[in-house]
């Protein structure tokens, strides 16, 4: 099962060239309402590496969620060729469906240089296989789950999560907008530097936007929140491996105007800091007294 989730994984991200710079993606049925941002960020950072050659590689990407992703049809990504320099070319990619677009994502590569280098150190963290893989804590949910997520929830992933003091979705309580996790894809990935990148794109979406919600002890279930990614960048520091453990290290220093901001640092399990992230996201409180979706 989990081989064939992670070749789904895969495949996800094998988008198909349909013309020159045109390229067509589909969307798994897991029980969203509306496409993954994380698959749309992966797709489309694809679609622009199709169009650049072997010896650049994506050192940054910047991109907006216009529009919610229908699930039920494919999504067309159209590619502009806008730079092509000595060292550094870039791409744009519009994501469309029904006519409209609904991403775009300005992509930059680079061919790989030396020069100087430093980093924050790695906070300190437990290992991971001390920790609980959040499809054990999805689990252990099922049956207080509404019926609307039960089937998204009960799906097995690509994708192995492991949060360090994970917050209660039922019952969260007051915390400081900080917390981190270990991540990786379930299996081993091919040496193909480019499809590590992508993956990671899809990973970093996975649970960055959660750490803005943090100190105010409100969760996605409850029906008078609306929560959705507004925009998204990454910048690619060093070489790494998808398939292993890294160490997301997530903060968010501010919300206001029913906006979230939201930053993370991205560590090898050695310490070497490979990425970072930074989103905006809605995270809308309606009138409506909180209800605990339970």
């Amino acid at each position: 099962m989990e081989q064939q989730s992670l070749q789904d994984l895969i495949e996800l991200l094998d988008i198909e060239e349909i013309e020159k710079n045109h390229y067509r993606a589909t969307s798994p049925s897991e029980g969203w309402q509306r496409v993954y941002g994380g698959q749309v960020i992966g797709q489309a950072l694809v679609a622009a590496s199709r169009t650049v050659p072997e010896d650049r590689h994506a050192h940054s990407l910047h991109g907006y969620f216009l529009r919610p992703g229908d699930t039920s049809i494919p999504i067309l990504f159209t590619v502009d060729r806008i730079r092509d320099g000595r060292s550094f070319t870039t791409r744009r990619v519009v994501a469309i469906q029904h006519g409209k677009a609904i991403f775009n994502m300005s992509i930059s590569f680079q061919v790989d240089e030396e020069g100087l280098s430093h980093q924050f150190p790695m906070p300190d963290a437990p290992d991971p296989e001390s920790l609980d893989d959040e499809r054990d804590l999805r689990n252990q949910w099922m049956d207080k789950l509404p019926a609307a997520y039960a089937e998204s929830f009960a799906r097995d992933r690509p994708i192995d999560i492991r949060p360090i003091n994970p917050q209660d979705i039922f019952d969260p309580k007051k915390q400081a907008p900080r917390q981190m996790c270990w991540m990786k894809s379930r299996d081993p990935l091919p040496d193909d530097r480019r499809l590590h990148q992508c993956v990671l794109a899809y990973l970093s979406d996975w649970s960055l936007l959660d750490t803005a919600m943090l100190p105010h002890a409100v969760s996605f279930l409850q029906t008078n929140m609306q929560v959705a990614s507004i925009d998204h960048a990454m910048w690619f520091h060093r070489q790494f491996r998808a398939d292993q453990w890294l160490l997301y290290v997530q903060d968010s220093p501010s919300a206001t105007g029913a906006r979230g901001l939201n930053r993370g640092l991205i560590y090898s399990r050695d310490g070497v800091l490979v990425a970072s992230a930074t989103q905006e996201g809605l995270i809308r409180m309606h009138e409506k007294p909180p209800e605990k979706a339970v």
